[in-house]
């Protein structure tokens, strides 16, 4: 795995730590499964609007394609 450096202001770092601490991980598991979590959910969003798109401009794109 390779490291990348997050700079986050004290507040959300010192929350991220509180939250570790109660859940008996360390903070980089908790930033990476919102990281992970955060991707999936945009990704879902993009793909939705990318097929809306695509319904909605269905014969302009066939047209283009020809």
């Amino acid at each position: 795995m390779s490291e990348f450096v997050l700079h986050l202001d004290p507040a959300v770092r010192q929350a991220l730590h509180d939250l570790a601490d109660a859940q008996d991980r360390t903070p980089e598991d908790i930033a990476q499964e919102a990281v992970r979590e955060h991707l999936h959910e945009e990704g879902r969003l993009v793909r939705a609007v990318a097929e809306r798109i695509a319904r909605e401009h269905a014969g302009l794109l066939r047209r283009l394609g020809e």
